[in-house]
């Protein structure tokens, strides 16, 4: 029996699926689309924000831009009065072009080029300083006020991470933050933290509310710490995952490709988004004492959150069609206009395993399950954009369309290339006001 790996349901998407739209705009396009539902983003945000007044706690929420290039999100941001948080001189010029305001923004990324900490600076955006090197630079823009910045710690449980400041450095860092007078403002701390579990996170903010004191003490602003993202998507029901795992092997991927569970991301999710705010907050930091909330409230320490993933979760997903269907032995392989830099996961080596949904051209055919692997246009042997053997209800013929569910957090378009000339997925903003019959629908901008 061929494993199954559905997404939630998700009626607002159901709707969609089901009025039609998704056909036309196939044929009006031309090729694949990726959709966005704006009002997700928004119900999103508002979650952590509301997680955030629950426990007392100041806090602001920066949408980490690279999770998707769609301007509809940061016009959210600034409809909303969010802060957006960027890595490029492009996502910056983005951001403001879209509404953000500068002191809206947070500029991360290891060592920034000269021009994105000039611009910044100008702004009056906030810099996560990742490095001496990148503080003396900063320490000589030539701004008329202070430039806003946070120190960038490195995680002492991951000492292979190329982010950060060491002991050593960051003691350095701070004198000199001291000794900079009005040229600089040092507003906190920031860290990078690979993973998702709750425990690392409020250990490490509660580390950075101790850091902020000690600042103080130098004369230092230190109002202010970042915990980054890390706030798990549920993509699937657990027993669907638990099962996929113990079970999955290489018979149930095209060529017997191997996948081992640290391969995938984490797609259930017992504790996510908004939820997972909730449980660092109240962690108690090392395991003992007061929970972190009452810890930032006691230092008057506020909170920025820079989510992605979770700000995004059932915002948008990816849609191809079918060009053609061939038989192997046991099971097909699909063929989409389109390509797997459309679904970013391979990026990593791994799998996007939320199942695709099949959209039949014509409905009434005979409903006779078909396993089969889902291929790109391309010519790379290589390129697949499901390995595994998926059971559609029907076999796919050409002009159906693949749904992939839940592609707006990092897969649309991380690592999307026009190669071959095969057109970039062009993005499609829907949204169903209350009363109309149907969906409607705009290019993003």
């Amino acid at each position: 029996m061929a494993l199954t790996l559905p997404a939630h349901p998700d009626p607002l998407a159901e709707r969609i699926h089901t009025s039609g739209l998704l056909q036309e705009l196939a044929h009006g396009l031309g090729g694949g689309f990726h959709y966005l539902l704006p009002e997700r983003f928004d119900t999103n945000l508002a979650a952590f924000r509301t997680a955030l007044t629950e426990a007392g706690v100041d806090g602001r929420v920066f949408f980490a831009k690279k999770a998707n290039k769609a301007a509809a999100f940061v016009e959210r941001c600034a409809h909303a009065g969010a802060g957006v948080d960027v890595a490029s001189h492009g996502e910056l010029r983005e951001a403001l072009g879209h509404g953000v305001r500068g002191e809206d923004l947070v500029v991360t990324g290891p060592a920034k080029a000269e021009t994105l900490l000039r611009v910044a600076a100008l702004q009056g955006a906030l810099i996560a300083v990742d490095s001496l090197d990148e503080l003396d630079r900063v320490l000589h823009l030539d701004t008329p006020h202070p430039v806003r910045v946070l120190l960038r710690r490195l995680p002492p449980t991951q000492p292979g991470s190329r982010f950060g400041l060491d002991d050593d450095r960051l003691d350095t860092a701070l004198l000199r933050c001291a000794s900079a007078g009005e040229r600089v403002r040092m507003e906190g701390f920031s860290f990078h933290l690979s993973g998702y579990e709750v425990q690392p996170r409020a250990d490490l903010a509660g580390e950075l509310v101790e850091l902020c004191l000690k600042a103080r003490v130098l004369g230092l602003r230190a109002d202010r710490i970042s915990i980054g993202g890390g706030f798990a998507v549920d993509y699937v029901p657990a027993g669907a995952w638990e099962t996929f795992l113990a079970e999955q092997g290489p018979d149930d991927y095209h060529a017997r490709k191997t996948f081992t569970a640290s391969d995938f991301y984490p797609y259930h999710s017992p504790v996510a988004g908004a939820d997972a705010l909730r449980a660092i907050l109240a962690a108690r930091p090392g395991g003992a004492g007061d929970p972190l909330a009452r810890r930032l409230r006691q230092a008057g320490v506020m909170l920025l959150l820079e989510p992605g993933r979770a700000l995004l979760a059932d915002a948008g997903s990816t849609v191809f069609t079918v060009q053609g269907v061939k038989d192997r032995a046991g099971y097909g392989i699909l063929t989409v206009d389109g390509t797997s830099l459309s679904l970013s996961e391979q990026w990593f080596n791994s799998e996007y395993l939320p199942e695709p949904l099949l959209i039949a051209r014509s409905p009434g055919r005979d409903a006779e399950e078909y396993r089969a692997c889902v291929g790109g246009a391309s010519c790379l042997d290589s390129d697949l954009l499901t390995w595994r053997k998926i059971s559609f209800p029907a076999r796919p013929l050409p002009g159906d369309l693949l749904v992939y569910p839940n592609t707006a957090g990092y897969q649309m378009d991380s690592n999307e290339s026009p190669f071959h000339e095969l057109p970039l997925p062009p993005k499609v903003v829907i949204d169903h006001p209350a009363g109309s019959p149907r969906p409607r629908w705009h290019l993003d901008r």
